[in-house]
């Protein structure tokens, strides 16, 4: 049974609300930093991890800008700007970093249990496609960060680094690809898991089937929450304070900092994405490939669009995983209400909201086909990546729900911005992130920036605690090629990630 507090009683130090991957690294620096505080962590399923950090309802890449065509873009000049990909791949490095010092620690336990080495390549199609991925690979590969990167347009090669890529593929057909076995499959669910398991044992409070219902700050600039404990069909609603709350919880976030009522959320709007995957576990067809292949996605359309399909392991079990095929879902989380997007809907995020809607009428589009595509059509996009792949070895599974962020634009009115942002109350006493993609693979510099802006008078203190976690926090691996070296040398020894060739 979880503690009875009540309100009146001292505070929490930090509530984190929501059992993620976010609210798990947030935890582990915090105790690292200042053992001595009280940490509480609400999650509203029975489990930890559960929602979108679960395994089979994420792809379990490690984003490191390897593979993924929408952190590289064309300038008008034809040169190629790798600018974003280079930042992902710095923060993935810090991830790995992080991980490495809890797997030493005996935090963490096997490496295999959690992450495993697993190559990345971008496959394209139509010669201006394999001529632009040519280009790309040129400056990607002349950067130190992606220097194990491979280039060819040649079929054979190709079908030695994934054979289901060209088995039955038609002769003459253009197609390139890049391959970089540096690359990684992260189990985000077991990683949580993990992370929590220790916790419990540092004094951390874990309540679970516990929902946050309603915020309010108190007179002393604390937070006040309003939580239902749901046990045996019973609901039971307690009052907690905290000095510090911090929402990790996908979409739900947003409502957390909406029943705040703090003015920085003014504006901001999500749209919710559902995915589902088509799932292979025949073991014929897992040992032709060995990779996770990216392609790309439709213009206008979020990174989460991006087709690909990946090598996962999960439970020590191979399996192939090919999406996502994108809709259209008012719920802020899998397990959410249908309810959770009409009901964020405000008065200050209208205008935003109904821009961003008119603005992106295609992908609306876009995204209601896919719900009401068949079968069929469906298996169709599988075979441009495998042409040889029968319907029957696939089944259809449903993916953790994304919710991508709709802010207020001087000049549109309202955009649809990709990626993470941290939303945090000007004194710092509130933050959340929102937004999806590369969230969990980077969350651990998505945490730092809300160290950043929550608790400032601390950094000087904190940051050589936190060195001891990120040797490299503070320097520039893109700019530092011998230490960039070292370090993903070093990381990839402790977590199992030597690269390796197989094919």
């Amino acid at each position: 049974m979880p503690m009875k507090t009540q309100a009146g009683l001292r505070p929490y130090d930090v509530v984190l609300i929501g059992g993620g991957i976010m609210s798990a690294t947030l935890a582990i620096l915090l105790k690292h930093l200042e053992p001595t505080w009280t940490i509480a962590v609400f999650e509203r399923l029975p489990e930890v991890g559960a929602e979108a950090s679960a395994a089979w309802h994420n792809a379990g890449t490690g984003h490191a800008g390897l593979c993924e065509l929408n952190y590289t873009s064309e300038n008008p000049d034809g040169t190629i700007d790798i600018d974003k990909a280079v930042a992902v791949n710095e923060q993935f490095q810090l991830t790995r970093q992080l991980w490495a010092a809890l797997v030493e620690a005996g935090i963490l336990g096997k490496p295999e249990t959690f992450i495993n080495p697993m190559p990345h390549m971008t496959l394209v199609h139509g010669r201006e496609e394999v001529d632009f991925l040519r280009r790309r690979h040129e400056v990607m590969s002349g950067h130190h960060l992606f220097e194990n990167m491979r280039f060819s347009d040649d079929l054979d090669t190709i079908g030695q680094w994934a054979p289901l890529l060209t088995r039955d593929r038609a002769a003459g057909e253009p197609i390139a690809a890049t391959r970089d076995i540096t690359g990684s499959d992260v189990d985000f669910g077991e990683l949580t898991e993990q992370m929590f398991h220790h916790l419990r044992w540092q004094d951390v409070e874990i309540h679970r089937s516990c929902e946050v219902r309603g915020l309010r700050r108190n007179n002393d600039g604390t937070w006040q929450l309003r939580v239902d404990w749901r046990t045996d069909g019973d609901r039971l609603t307690r009052k907690v304070d905290a000095r510090f709350v911090f929402a990790g919880a996908g979409g739900w976030a947003l409502k957390v900092l909406q029943k705040a009522g703090i003015p920085e959320v003014r504006g901001y709007g999500l749209l919710p994405v559902s995915g589902r995957f088509l799932r292979c576990d025949n073991p014929a067809v897992v040992e032709r490939h060995e990779a996770k292949v990216y392609g790309k996605a439709p213009a206008g359309t979020p990174p989460m669009s991006m087709p690909h399909l990946d090598t996962r392991v999960v439970d020590g079990r191979r399996a192939l995983l090919f999406g996502p095929y994108a809709g259209v879902n008012p719920k802020f989380l899998k397990k959410g209400s249908i309810l959770d997007a009409p009901a964020s809907v405000r008065r200050h995020n209208i205008a935003p909201l109904t821009a961003m809607l008119k603005d992106n009428l295609p992908l609306i589009r876009l995204l209601v086909s896919q719900v009401t595509a068949t079968r069929k059509k469906k298996m169709a996009v599988l075979r441009e990546f495998a042409p040889s792949a029968n319907a029957e070895d696939w089944t259809m599974i449903t993916a953790g729900q994304r919710a991508q962020i709709v802010k207020a634009d001087p000049e549109h009115g309202g955009v649809l911005q990709f990626g993470t942002e941290v939303v945090a109350s000007h004194d710092g006493s509130i933050a959340a992130v929102l937004g999806a993609s590369p969230g969990a693979s980077t969350a651990p510099s998505i945490v730092l920036d809300v160290l950043h802006q929550c608790f400032p008078r601390y950094r000087r203190i904190w940051e050589p605690r936190l060195r001891e976690l990120m040797p490299t926090l503070g320097v520039s691996l893109a700019h530092d090629a011998r230490l960039a070296r070292q370090t993903m040398a070093r990381t990839a020894e402790v977590l199992g990630l030597q690269a390796r060739s197989i094919g």
